[in-house]
């Protein structure tokens, strides 16, 4: 580990569900209150908490991003390789993206390029469980997880920032916020250590956070039902023998805080900008949940993870495209979803990416985008299940993907490894999604080489292998 990296770890690593559920924080069904409450429970014998500011914004694509359509094109090979886009010059010299992302290209000097990551899981189930754990999961297929989520890990780590803000969050369609339909799931670390997870298009001008905020008509409710639970948790305390109870105040606080803080409430208000700074991240899902992460990192999140699937939830997709980033022939014809898709997906990156910039927060944020796995270098032609006609797309590919990483206080500007002629294995600096998670993990300033506890007592390495890409040190 470089002393750099070094340089950066710490030394350590009442149910109101009668009246409010809170729906994205209980993934197993329990209030704010019981998540708060075990969550102490499982923290306990964990690693400590750590006193840096630092955050991440951790830009999911599911289905997996071509890297021959974005990131890393090939003008020299065979066209059933290259495809029929070209890519184009960005403000560093030596760096060209898809001539779909103009956007990028003004900024390449605020963002970096991966492209030698790989893995072996080739079935999404597994390639997310890869992904999002940092560990090899048991079974290749299906999405819930037998080792903790990143974010849990984190969650429990750094604990809650004691300002109200949900540290780690997940902002996904709505219908898509099952802890388990990317993998987010907490595993053994126990329920409380899932993400609070926010569901919608923050687009829609009807859009609202469902797990926040009491309403005038239910403070009147909230008072006698807080004033029931506190008489039925002295009963409770009169009987109990392990001392859990006698937290149970501060949890009921911790618990009140979040639901009627301001500050919380704010940050996840997206009126508060303005219609300027929403118009350029784009009135679409990507621009808007793009803009909620910078505003909840800025407010004291340590962890956002934000899913961008389908660009406008709510409207049909075309018949030739995908809902995500799945393009195999049968989904969509690859070229058309990338017509589509991509100049949402310019607007809402190089926007999160230079108001990041803007307001100071590169150092403070380290933004990386990645999804399961890249998509195979050579098309292949199939009947499209909802066009009915012969097109163009690729099939999954773990052995090469790209990966960009913005901010963390490290040199941007680079292009870190690289691939063969026809995008088809990496060639220099082969790494694997350890190597990205420990370089998160340095960022947040958390020794991955330390142990938790989980549920049970046992320790469990935060990280089993990896280590930190030095490209993406801290300069400061």
């Amino acid at each position: 580990m470089s002393t750099q990296y070094a340089k950066q770890f710490c030394p350590g690593p009442l149910s109101r569900r009668s009246f409010l559920q809170i729906g994205g924080l209980g993934a197993a069904g329990l209030g704010l209150s019981d998540l708060l409450r075990y969550e102490a429970i499982a923290a306990s014998g964990g690693n400590g908490h750590v006193t840096s500011d630092k955050a991440v914004i951790f830009v999911w694509l599911p289905g997996g991003m071509p890297h021959m359509e974005t990131y890393d094109m090939k003008p020299g090979a065979p066209i059933e390789y290259r495809g029929v886009f070209n890519p184009i010059r960005t403000n560093v010299s030596g760096i060209e993206v898809c001539e779909l992302l103009p956007m990028h290209a003004k900024i390449a000097d605020k963002f970096t390029i991966i492209r030698s990551i790989q893995h072996e899981f080739a079935d999404h189930g597994g390639a997310h469980k890869r992904m999002m754990t940092g560990r090899a999961p048991k079974t290749p297929t299906g999405t819930v997880n037998d080792a903790p989520a990143v974010s849990s890990i984190v969650k429990q780590v750094l604990g809650n920032g004691g300002n109200g803000m949900p540290p780690c969050v997940a902002a996904v369609d709505r219908g898509r916020q099952g802890i388990d339909t990317f993998a987010l799931g907490p595993a053994y670390l126990g329920a409380s250590q899932a993400p609070f997870v926010v569901a919608g298009d923050p687009s829609d001008p009807a859009f609202k956070v469902d797990n926040i905020g009491v309403k005038q008509e239910m403070e009147t409710r909230l008072d006698d039902r807080l004033a029931m639970l506190n008489g039925m948790d002295r009963l409770r305390r009169d009987v109990d023998k392990s001392g859990i109870m006698d937290a149970m105040d501060s949890f009921n606080v911790q618990a009140m805080e979040m639901l009627t803080s301001d500050q919380v409430r704010s940050a996840f208000d997206l009126g508060k900008e303005t219609d300027k700074v929403r118009d350029r991240y784009g009135r679409h899902a990507y621009g808007q949940r793009g803009l909620m992460a910078r505003r909840l990192v800025e407010a004291g999140s340590r962890f956002v993870t934000v899913v961008w699937e389908n660009p406008t939830p709510g409207k049909p997709v075309p018949s030739n495209c995908a809902f995500n980033w799945d393009s195999h022939a049968v989904n969509c014809d690859i070229f058309a979803d990338c017509r589509w898709r991509m100049p949402m997906y310019d607007q809402a990156l190089s926007a999160l990416i230079e108001d990041l910039y803007a307001r100071g927060l590169d150092q403070k944020v380290m933004l990386v985008v990645a999804s399961d796995f890249g998509h195979t270098p050579k098309i292949n032609t199939q009947r499209g299940n909802t066009s009915k006609v012969m097109q163009p797309g690729r099939d999954h590919w773990p052995k090469a993907m790209s990966v960009l990483v913005s901010g963390g206080g490290a040199r941007m500007g680079q292009i870190i490894g690289a691939t063969d002629a026809k995008g088809e294995n990496p060639t220099e600096r082969i790494m694997v999604p350890n190597d990205l998670w420990a370089t998160v993990y340095c960022h947040l300033g958390i020794d991955y080489n330390e142990y938790l506890k989980n549920l049970e007592g046992l320790p469990m390495q935060i990280l089993p292998s990896g280590k930190p890409i030095e490209e993406l040190a801290a300069t400061a």
